[in-house]
């Protein structure tokens, strides 16, 4: 049986949106969103083995999250891994090397679910590791939206006080150019030996591919104004597309039980 490592990631406080964590999305914490989905797939999978793990410093994210899902491990996240350039795979590598030692486990595979990402389908989580597993080429996947602007036309950068292409191209045509995506920062599946050998915290090290999501589903949220934003395409989405909704009502039944 396959291992596999879901693991929740969120630091205390935010000086984007402070406490952005805690907050309280569309009736439900921010955080209930990540685990109903990570919920899910283990529902979807039984043939795997799935342990879930929160990594944090916050003594208040965890009692909301172990208020409600109780078998979720905490783990405490050390002071160097706080700051603000500390790269998150090093919070992975540290997920996954506390995880193995509690459990003696051997994860083959290790997904973060980011918190401030409310708005996965019930599919996403599933096919971000499906994609994973089908080419063994790859040491990670992640998800993106079709970017909305591109850096051949749209995006400029400031060099010796004159505007530049950020991409030097004699493209004329927006339809001539490749198609390029955002990271929206929602699903990450690495492969342990990638994780565990990535010396640089560099993502681009690696062999990547692309689980491509709904693009209107996902805005990381990083301010007052992209949360409020959020709850509005939510009802939305609720109401337009059903399938959105049920990371959500899945939440709601536990409140039920």
């Amino acid at each position: 049986m396959e291992n596999v490592l879901i693991t929740i990631c969120g630091r205390a406080g935010s000086k984007g949106f402070k406490n952005k964590n805690l907050k309280i999305f569309d009736g439900q914490p921010l955080s209930y969103y990540s685990l109903s989905a990570a919920q899910l797939f283990i529902e979807q999978h039984p043939e795997l083995h799935v342990d879930v793990c929160l990594n944090t410093d916050s003594d208040l994210l965890i009692d909301v999250v172990t208020k409600r899902y109780p078998e979720v491990t905490v783990l405490h996240r050390p002071e160097e891994l706080c700051g603000d350039v500390v790269p998150k795979m090093m919070v992975y590598q540290h997920s996954l090397r506390q995880m193995e030692a509690l459990t003696g486990r051997q994860y083959e595979n290790l997904i973060d679910l980011d918190i401030t990402s409310p708005l996965r389908q019930e599919k996403d989580v599933s096919g971000a590791y499906e994609m994973k597993k089908s080419r063994p080429e790859l040491d990670l996947v992640f998800s993106v939206c079709p970017a909305r602007r591109t850096p051949y036309f749209n995006m400029a950068k400031l060099e010796n006080g004159y505007a530049k292409r950020v991409i030097d191209h004699h493209f004329t045509a927006r339809q001539q150019t490749p198609p390029v995506f955002d990271l929206n920062a929602s699903i990450y599946v690495f492969g342990r030996k990638f994780l565990l050998e990535n010396e640089t915290g560099f993502l681009w090290d690696g062999k990547i591919g692309m689980y491509e999501m709904f693009d209107t589903g996902i805005i990381d949220i990083d301010s007052e104004e992209d949360y409020r934003l959020m709850e509005a395409i939510a009802h939305y989405l609720y109401g337009t597309y059903p399938a959105f909704g049920i990371v959500q009502a899945n939440i709601r039944k536990q409140d039920r039980t």
